[in-house]
């Protein structure tokens, strides 16, 4: 499994998770975006209704559909009611059960630098993790140390 450490110095997640949302969509995978506040779920349904201009990212809240159907699904928890093995932990913190996932975008601000480190020490010594860094540099993502 691959898990992907997004530290968001420049962009919200709001402005991220659209972008990888939509790579994953166009793999044809289905991705879970968890976030433990519940105004944070309403800024990124907003977000994924308006990140391109000709359409939407089609997706629901938990809860408020079929969740099964949805090929993004928003939640307060790491249950993938929609079948994702792509998942974004989008509120800066670091949950466990979102190692049952294939891929794991953890994106987190600075204020929650240092739950990412805890995560990322933790995951260092897993032989079936695969671990990546990604800052952003100007306007663009770029791997590094």
């Amino acid at each position: 499994m691959q898990v992907d450490f997004y530290q968001l110095t420049r962009d919200p997640a709001e402005k991220v998770i659209p972008v990888l949302a939509q790579r994953v969509l166009d793999g044809d995978g289905r991705m879970l975006v968890v976030s433990g506040e519940g105004d944070q779920l309403d800024r990124l349904s907003t977000a994924l209704w308006i990140a391109k201009p000709d359409s939407f990212l089609a997706h629901a809240k938990a809860g408020d559909g079929d969740d099964a159907l949805q090929p993004i699904l928003l939640s307060a928890t790491p249950d993938a009611a929609n079948g994702a093995r792509f998942v974004a932990l989008a509120d800066g913190e670091w949950r466990d059960e979102a190692l049952g996932f294939d891929r794991i975008f953890y994106l987190f601000p600075p204020s929650h630098t240092d739950n990412a480190r805890t995560a990322w020490r933790a995951l260092a010594n897993r032989d079936d993790v695969e671990r990546r860094y990604w800052k952003q540099d100007g306007g663009k993502w770029v791997q590094g140390p």
